[in-house]
């Protein structure tokens, strides 16, 4: 079957249709560097998963459908929450049992029913559970929910209009699939880059073979950045990326770790180690990247306080340069 691929159109019309519910993050000037860093974790559920949830429910709940489920390492889960709470319908959100206690914990908060399975089985038990209950799956690479994350790149090309590149975290690959449809759309020279965990590289594999390559769970899951532990792109997703995206790059451990530190000391931000990632490609590969202003998609900050986030305690920020 041919595929679909979702269209800057498509990405407009996602971003209007989510104005009420979602918030338009600004762009934060790392001092001293040529980085600007989107914070989503500004946004409601704290992820940019709520852009690509709430575009789906949205027009999940027009078509009437009353009951959605999805399966989620977090992030996801709570965005779908949010999103079906907002339009007043039935969730059931499937994470495995190695998910942090705070991303469950809002899940249920938002009034979601969770279902807690190992690792290996949330696809599985989400597909049983939707036959079972008559609901409606939302992949985190389904079309509405890519459309719904290139709103995030739409702002990214308005606010920053001589942006070079452009970092974004990649778990199943549907926020890199989204941006790079919004900015490729702006402007094909700017340069769209996923960025992985060394350690759960199955989206850099893919990239570098051109063929979609899965890893097992228990490499994986080795990571400390549980919001990219998916074992293998989304399908769809993969068909972006595929024919939209320039370049993969990973992080190590400490890295991540060390830029959380930064973000937390010299912007303020709370990152995830998640959310981390593409600060620490930046400062891990900023002389390989090509000439120009770097965005880095800050994708998350559920993080519980006092979370380790770097080695240094946090210093108060002095004055941040933004732009929105």
């Amino acid at each position: 079957m041919r595929t679909r691929f979702v269209t800057a159109a498509d990405v407009r019309a996602a971003g209007d249709r989510i104005a009420p519910y979602v918030r338009r993050t600004p762009l934060l000037r790392l001092p001293g560097e040529r980085l600007w860093v989107k914070p989503e974790n500004r946004q409601p559920t704290r992820s940019f998963k709520v852009r690509g949830a709430v575009n789906a429910v949205v027009r999940l709940a027009g078509q009437g459908v009353r009951h959605v489920i999805a399966q989620s390492s977090g992030n996801h889960a709570q965005a779908i929450a949010y999103a079906a709470a907002e339009q007043g319908i039935r969730a059931t959100v499937v994470l495995p049992d190695t998910a942090p206690e705070l991303k469950v914990s809002a899940a249920r908060r938002l009034g979601a029913e969770v279902v807690i399975v190992p690792p290996a089985l949330r696809e599985e038990v989400c597909l049983a559970l939707a036959d079972r209950f008559g609901a409606t799956v939302i992949g985190s690479d389904a079309f509405d929910v890519i459309a719904g994350h290139g709103s995030a790149g739409a702002e990214i090309r308005a606010d920053l209009p001589d942006v070079g590149s452009v970092l974004v975290p990649v778990c199943n690959g549907g926020l890199l699939a989204g941006i790079a449809v919004a900015v490729k759309a702006a402007d094909p020279a700017i340069r769209v880059i996923g960025v992985e965990p060394e350690l759960a590289a199955d989206g850099a594999a893919s990239f570098r073979s051109g063929t979609r390559t899965a890893w097992p769970v228990e490499l994986t899951y080795r990571t400390r950045a549980d919001g990219l532990r998916a074992p293998v792109l989304g399908a769809l997703a993969w068909e972006h990326i595929h024919r939209y995206v320039d370049d993969m790059l990973t992080v190590t451990e400490d890295a991540i770790d060390a830029a959380a530190g930064l973000l937390l000391r010299e912007l303020g931000e709370r990152a995830e180690p998640s959310g981390a990632v593409t600060t620490a490609a930046y400062l891990a590969h900023r002389a390989q990247l090509p000439p120009g202003p770097v965005v880095a998609v800050l994708s998350g900050g559920n993080v519980a306080e006092g979370a380790a986030t770097g080695k240094e305690p946090p210093a108060r920020p002095g004055r941040i340069q933004e732009v929105r």
